[in-house]
């Protein structure tokens, strides 16, 4: 089954496009979290929401509990998007898998993102260690998602929802309390970091150690709300994102 669920994709096949717009999810969430970006951008930005395997539409595939084997995966499926300007999204668990996407790109020589946009992650080396909570037991464990005030209060309570639910979101923070960032040379692309300005868990110092990761522009823009604010922020962040991309050459002109 596809990696993009092509129900975000905008259906024109006659339009120009200047850029892609890969999006990632962050833990527990779909390719559905995106499902209306593709209205609020110009029509030449086509906009690529992706789907990982054991989410959404792809229930039936394995699920991934570390970040490299899906990493792998992700570039290999999405190897068509690489041909042509691309920029990469993604928020928490998506801001560490776009980071790697560019990283494993870049070492097999191709082509690597115009810009890379990570959104309510902080950077890797002011990220705080504790215990991991993907493995607790059920009771605790849903309290640990009552607190991260990710997961709807009516589906933590709906038994049969959560019995879909519950092993993608373990797999998932596995993936991000496990995840180890190695030492190597910062990327030359942009990087663009989005933050809640009342995320509890990340502070804006945290966002901005990202800048050590590139050798270009880098900046931080913060949004009300805490570590879900990209819901409510949507229109404006997306403003945002086409702004860097039409001050780059050969960026986004028109509008839908």
């Amino acid at each position: 089954m596809s990696a993009v669920s092509n129900s975000h994709l905008i259906q024109n096949q006659n339009r120009q496009i200047t850029h892609r717009l890969v999006l990632f999810p962050y833990a527990g969430g779909s390719a559905s979290i995106y499902r209306n970006w593709n209205h609020k951008v110009p029509s030449s930005i086509a906009v690529h929401a992706v789907e990982l395997p054991g989410h959404g539409n792809r229930l039936n595939e394995p699920l991934f509990n570390r970040v490299e084997p899906l990493v792998q995966s992700m570039a290999k499926a999405l190897k068509p998007y690489w041909e042509g300007s691309y920029v990469l999204f993604g928020h928490s668990m998506g801001a560490i898998i776009s980071f790697e996407v560019a990283h494993l790109l870049r070492r097999e020589n191709k082509r690597g993102p115009a810009h890379l946009f990570l959104s309510g992650r902080p950077c890797p080396h002011l990220t705080r260690k504790e215990p991991p909570t993907y493995d607790l037991p059920e009771p605790e464990f849903i309290e640990e998602l009552r607190r991260l005030q990710g997961t709807p209060k009516e589906v933590l309570e709906h038994p049969e929802l959560m019995s879909v639910l519950n092993p993608i979101l373990r797999a998932d923070l596995e993936i991000c309390q496990t995840y180890e960032c190695e030492p190597r040379p910062p990327l030359d692309c942009p990087i663009t970091v989005f933050g809640g300005l009342q995320d509890v868990d990340i502070s804006r110092q945290q966002l901005e150690g990202w800048g050590d990761y590139t050798t270009s522009s880098f900046a931080v823009r913060m949004f009300p709300g805490n570590h879900f604010f990209l819901h409510a922020s949507a229109p404006v962040l997306l403003q945002m994102i086409v702004q860097d991309l039409r001050n780059m050459p050969g960026g986004p002109r028109g509008c839908n």
